[in-house]
């Protein structure tokens, strides 16, 4: 398949089932805002790894925040409910409690049966000193903190994301190829519900199920690996020097897809070598979105 010249592959990426939230930051200044953002986010790539996928999914201004402040919405992503609420508790407790002036919202509406409890744990942070307020059906805590009190909701909703839609990008000069996945990570990164959680939407890492080392639950992708491209089992072909691959997750299927159409466009105006992207023989993930579906802008 060709999209503006560059070839295409006619593989899909497969992608999996996770519990997603969405939670709002707010502080009394942007900058402010950014810090617990960048805290509340960081190490958050890849649950093979780490706690939650994590990432600021859009700024918002103060028309667009439940208290009339600087503000951005975060979306997590964990396994199921269990480790999804234990990855929110200990993530606004280090990294938005501890910051000067924030608060945390809810920013999903769900049932009663598809909430994590998130201040209503946090609330023993005060001591017994915490205080209950509640605005319609709405509950939060006010914990008290050295300038004042923290605000949290009490609890979030969740719901059923979808996380691994990828792409991967293959070229012969680095530069270029980092230049069209910057360009692409981007462009998807504009459609909402939807974050890339890897450092500037791009992975160098890509990865693999499994590895010679029984104690590691993924390895490199070796096949990808410049490097290794003598090796037996190399999906590099001659004059590919540099591979770059880029992972979405979405609170449902519709913004994965989008995501990646809106990647496979922009990346397709630059001189790449091919478009792909990973899976694992349709046998792990329940999602299999086919690069020939985005083909066309929707």
């Amino acid at each position: 398949m060709k999209l503006n010249g560059i070839e295409v592959e006619d593989t899909f990426a497969e992608a999996f089932a996770m519990r997603a939230t969405r939670l709002i930051i707010t502080a009394s200044r942007p900058v402010l805002v950014d810090a617990a953002v960048s805290a509340m986010t960081g190490y958050g790539t890849s649950v093979i790894g780490c706690d939650a996928e994590a990432s600021r999914e859009s700024t918002l201004d103060q028309s667009s925040t439940p208290d009339g402040r600087p503000g951005a919405s975060i979306l997590l992503f964990s396994f199921d409910k269990k480790s999804l609420e234990k990855a929110a508790i200990n993530r606004v407790g280090q990294t938005v409690l501890t910051c000067a002036t924030t608060a945390c919202f809810n920013g999903l509406n769900a049932s009663d049966n598809a909430q994590i409890r998130v201040g209503g744990n946090l609330r023993y942070f005060g001591d017994g000193h915490q205080i209950s307020k509640k605005f319609g059906e709405k509950r939060f805590w006010r914990i008290p903190v050295m300038d004042g009190e923290f605000i949290c909701e009490d609890h979030f909703g969740m719901v059923s994301g979808v996380a691994g839609g990828n792409l991967i990008l293959v070229g012969g000069d680095p530069d270029m190829v980092l230049d069209a996945a910057l360009s692409a990570a981007s462009a998807a990164a504009s459609v909402e519900n939807l974050i890339l959680p890897f450092p500037g939407g791009v992975v160098r890492s890509g990865s693999r199920v499994g590895s010679t080392y029984q104690k590691l639950r993924a390895s490199t992708n070796s096949s990808w690996c410049p490097t290794l491209s003598n090796l037996p089992g190399t999906a590099m072909k001659p004059g590919e020097n540099c591979v770059y691959e880029l992972v979405m997750d979405g609170l449902s299927r519709g913004p994965v897809e989008e995501g990646m159409r809106r990647a496979l466009h922009t990346a397709s105006h630059f001189p790449l070598t091919r478009i792909t992207a990973g899976n694992y023989g349709g046998k792990l993930g329940a999602h299999h979105i086919h690069l020939k579906t985005l083909l066309d802008i929707a």
